[in-house]
């Protein structure tokens, strides 16, 4: 019985004695603070349950609010990870590599001490970083340095079940990040881990796509050239560039000119370049083609390109086919080059070009009309001496480039615009012949059909009666 009285008193003690243990775990050494976090790890979810773990985490990161430790304890440098990673992460949005030197390494001293923890440590430690306010706040950037450095280290020699947990843990973490924060090439790199990795979280790929697609606007060509699934026949990946282009514009983007800007000149590269693939599908390409809204291109020369591309590729499409992917084509917004191009550009329908010529007029004649400042007067004179003035305008270079002469009070058009209308002459008297062969042809097939029928006739009566 007295025995047992003891123990009851104790046990009062001991409760008292770790509540106080925990509670002085931030003045505890820095190694002290590591080895307590891996001890929980351990004790899972024992040291969940008794609240141990958290308390061991916040202490771990009220250390990294201070500057780094005295002389003597590890500092991270990158000739600790390993080289033969067939993977390299961006340590911050301007940089290829991860750099720990200079000031950078200030802030990241602790690197090297928490590379050890288990992916699930890792994430709860950066969300407790990123939760963290006051002055000790953590700077956004290092936290996704120190998650990049985490997969370069770790990543290499990993098991799949490993490399999933570890990339789950990742992304999770830096989901909570500023989208400024993040390097757009480390997602990518994440993103081409994870694609042999098919059992990842539905989740996980969602986020990793969210984040990818907010950053479209940094992204490279070559990131976007991720290799299709295998079995689809396709070279490259249109429907992860379509999502990652769906994430961009619900980020904002549409609002913001300048970076709708740069992803549409992103998109217009693509385009050329999986134009040539033979098993992508006309509704796949115009889908990819029209992602953007208008104002991301200023110029339709480069999505007219691709098309070009495009159709020679898939000669078998019908002009129906062919009229639907125009329609991406906004004509106003192609070049007078381009849309000669087009004009004589046999892979492509003819409604198209004299729909091209013609909002090509168009847009001159209402330039002239809503411009009439740019109209230059000059009074008649002879044929020579409007040659000569002509010369003088195209020399005189400045201010007076692009004007529209006036002789006489009538509207001289431009070459430019004397060639557009030729051309538009062309293709309607070339409408006109294809009538006309249209309209022969038939008459042919209905001579063809009363002949065969009179062959029918014939063949049936005696050979000395026909």
């Amino acid at each position: 019985m007295a025995a047992a009285a003891d123990a009851t008193e104790a046990a009062p003690s001991l409760v008292s004695r770790t509540e106080k243990a925990l509670e002085e775990m931030p003045q505890w050494p820095w190694h002290a603070v590591v080895d307590a976090v891996k001890q929980c790890q351990r004790l899972l979810p024992l040291a969940d349950t008794t609240g141990a773990f958290d308390a061991a985490v916040s202490a771990l990161v009220s250390h990294m609010a201070v500057p780094p430790p005295p002389a003597g304890d590890a500092t991270p440098t990158t000739t600790s990870s390993p080289e033969s990673s067939a993977f390299r992460f961006s340590c911050d949005t301007k940089s290829s590599s991860l750099s720990l030197r200079g000031s950078c390494i200030s802030r990241t001293w602790w690197f090297e001490d928490l590379v050890v923890l288990s992916p699930g440590t890792v994430e709860r430690v950066a969300a407790a970083l990123v939760a963290r306010g006051g002055a000790g706040a953590a700077d956004h950037g290092v936290v996704a340095r120190f998650l990049f450095y985490y997969l370069k280290c770790r990543i290499a020699g990993a098991g799949a079940e490993e490399k999933k947990a570890m990339l789950e843990a990742a992304v999770a973490a830096m989901s909570l990040l500023d989208r400024s924060a993040v390097s757009c090439k480390g997602l990518f790199g994440i993103l081409r881990i994870a694609a042999p990795l098919k059992q990842l979280a539905g989740a996980c790929q969602e986020r990793l796509v969210a984040m990818i697609g907010r950053k479209l606007d940094h992204a490279t060509l070559d990131n976007l050239l991720v290799p299709a699934p295998a079995g689809t026949g396709s070279l490259y990946d249109v429907g992860l560039v379509l999502r990652f282009v769906g994430a961009f514009l619900r980020g904002g983007a549409a609002g913001e000119p300048a970076r709708l800007k740069k992803a549409g000149r992103l998109i217009d590269l693509y385009l050329a370049e999986v134009a040539p693939d033979p098993s992508l599908r006309p509704a796949k390409f115009l889908e990819l083609a029209t992602a953007l809204p208008a104002p991301a291109r200023d110029c339709h020369d480069a999505l007219y390109r691709a098309i070009d591309v495009y159709f020679q590729v898939h000669g078998r499409l019908t002009d129906e086919e062919k009229m639907k992917i125009c329609r991406g084509l906004s004509f106003e917004k192609l070049s007078p080059e381009c849309c000669k191009h087009l004009a004589r550009n046999a892979g492509f329908p003819t409604r198209a070009a004299v729909q091209a010529l013609a909002s090509q007029h168009t847009v001159l004649k209402s330039l002239v009309l809503r411009d009439p400042a740019h109209l230059k007067p000059v009074a008649p004179s002879t044929g020579a001496k409007r040659r000569e003035a002509c010369r003088h305008d195209d020399g005189a270079g400045g201010e007076n480039d692009g004007q529209v002469i006036l002789y006489a009070g009538r509207l001289d058009l431009t070459l430019e615009n004397q060639n557009l209308r030729s051309l538009l002459d062309g293709m309607h008297w070339r409408v006109i012949e294809l009538e006309k062969v249209c309209s022969r042809m038939k008459t042919q097939m209905t001579k063809m059909k009363a002949r065969r029928g009179a062959g029918r006739t014939a063949r049936s009566l005696p050979r000395m009666c026909s």
